[in-house]
């Protein structure tokens, strides 16, 4: 006798190759080097909007480093990438991104900034 669930895969665990996995067991954001050379970390940043379909949007914020490490000296953003009717819903939906993504997020966020500056 087989049981139904005898097919379904295995939950997917990640470790630290997503942004919530990463803050888990490391207790700190991820670094990432930008393509512009400079030093970035990573932040899930969630805010109420007036959508009574989806009332919490989710978006990510890079804070860029001075080289010394001792402050930050700018920021990039990326759009809205996440909803959701729940704060925590959000907040699961970005951290559930895989790191990889998140650098391309980063350096797409770059790319942008220093086309917009021209």
């Amino acid at each position: 006798m087989s049981d139904e669930h005898d097919h379904e895969a295995p939950p997917l665990d990640l470790g630290d190759g997503t942004l919530s996995g990463y803050l888990e067991i490391h207790q700190r954001p991820p670094a990432f080097e930008g393509v512009d050379g400079q030093p970035y970390t990573v932040s899930i940043e969630v805010e109420r909007s007036s959508n009574l379909r989806a009332p919490w949007l989710g978006y990510l914020i890079f804070p860029r480093w001075a080289e010394t490490g001792l402050g930050i000296v700018g920021h990039v953003e990326i759009p809205v990438l996440w909803e959701g009717k729940a704060r925590e819903e959000v907040v699961a939906l970005a951290g559930a991104t895989p790191l990889l993504e998140v650098k391309r997020l980063l350096d797409e966020a770059i790319r942008r900034r220093a086309h917009e500056s021209w």
